[in-house]
């Protein structure tokens, strides 16, 4: 019989997700940190999604990695 409290996810992929929550948080926080108009810098264009696309990218990984790996 399987133990129903046991939680969908390992302890590593709850750390991966909350690096992925932090790289999300960084991302924005650095698109709106630009300070051309309408944040059309270098900062808001292309260092901030960049930073953004990366979290969820580890984001994807945390929740598809096999808990226990």
């Amino acid at each position: 019989m399987e133990n129903k409290n046991k939680l969908a996810f390992g302890k590593q992929n709850y750390l991966l997700m909350l690096a992925g929550i932090a790289f999300l948080i960084i991302g924005f926080i650095i698109m709106s940190a630009d300070n051309e108009p309408f944040g059309f810098g270098t900062l808001g264009l292309t260092i901030g999604p960049m930073i953004v696309l990366a979290g969820f990218g580890v984001q994807f990984f945390a929740i598809l990695r096999k808990p226990g790996n």
